[in-house]
């Protein structure tokens, strides 16, 4: 078997690397910059033209698109239209190669995310009765700005025409792994220096999933019959200021300052991130996977966060 990962050199990229490494004779990544991954074929790709990549989706098993620029910045004009495009580009070029192969892959999972639901606290989104956002009365711009190229991304992917490729769109929420650099090991290092506390008012919810959770639910999408939009994120998203007091708990940390919604703001300008990936309110929930009978490992956060920070520790 073979799987092809557009976008595979990032943190989920290597959790799904280490998860694959026995379960396909062939991984392939396809990557914009230069990288060497052990026993994984990595070819350069730039996301919006066609190259040596393509030949290798022809009679592959499985393309998992991971592909998009980084959310983790500012949301300034230049970074939102990089966002965009990265992320429809890509897509569309993937789609366009699928369609011309005459073996194409049986199955084409497409990272999404659950930010495409709405800010509420009253209920979860899942994938019936979830509320798309955009709409809501007083959502700040830049937060809409992140809906409609959540939007964007899954109208690009559905109008691929590939007939004969079983598609699955996923609406991921942040997936927690102990690789450098992942929002999990950005936490930490907040919650070890005594910054892990209330933001704002601490009730939005956080969405969130185990790597191995999040793994296990690709093997599971692959061996099932599923298709359209798919939530993976936890079954139990939880209030920011419950989810880090469980952050606390677990690194054994008994101070966690809280930041009122100015003070998150300064604090992410000084970080170069944008504060909507913290204070908009995610409650999400995985409808059809629980539906189809996948079990999570670490349905919730408190055992969840004690075995990630066990591995942290001891640097594994």
């Amino acid at each position: 078997m073979k799987i092809i990962i557009p976008g595979g050199t990032g943190h989920i990229g290597a959790a799904l690397i280490r998860h694959f490494s026995h379960g396909f004779d062939e991984i392939v990544v396809l990557s914009r910059q230069r990288a060497e991954i052990p026993n994984v074929k990595v070819l350069q790709w730039d996301g919006c033209s066609f190259g040596d990549w393509v030949e290798e989706l022809e009679g592959s098993d499985v393309v998992i698109n991971l592909a998009g620029r980084t959310v983790n910045c500012r949301y300034n004009t230049k970074n939102l239209v990089e966002m965009m495009q990265s992320r429809v580009e890509s897509t569309q070029l993937l789609g366009e190669a699928i369609g011309m192969c005459m073996t194409p892959p049986k199955l084409w999972l497409q990272s999404s995310t659950a930010t495409i639901y709405a800010h509420r606290f009253d209920a979860p989104n899942d994938e019936a009765t979830g509320i798309i956002g955009g709409e809501e009365p007083g959502a700040p711009p830049k937060w809409v700005a992140s809906i409609e190229i959540a939007k964007a991304w899954e109208k690009a992917f559905f109008e691929s025409e590939t007939p004969q490729t079983r598609k699955v769109a996923m609406r991921s929420s942040m997936v927690m792994s102990v690789d450098q650099g992942s929002v999990f090991d950005v936490l930490r290092g907040l919650v070890l220096k005594g910054l892990g506390g209330r933001l704002g008012s601490g009730k939005q919810y956080v969405s969130w999933i185990h790597e191995q959770d999040f793994c296990r639910a690709i093997s599971f999408l692959i061996d099932s019959d599923l298709s359209g939009v798919v939530n993976v994120c936890s079954p139990n998203p939880l209030p920011q200021a419950e989810f880090m007091n469980e952050f606390r708990a677990a690194c054994e940390v008994n101070i966690g300052l809280p930041a009122a919604n100015w003070m998150v703001e300064l604090g992410c300008w000084a970080m170069q991130t944008e504060s909507e990936l913290v204070l908009k309110s995610r409650r999400v929930v995985p409808g059809r996977l629980l539906e189809a009978g996948f079990d999570f490992e670490y349905p919730n956060w408190s055992s969840a966060v004690r075995e990630l920070e066990a591995r942290a520790k001891n640097g594994k």
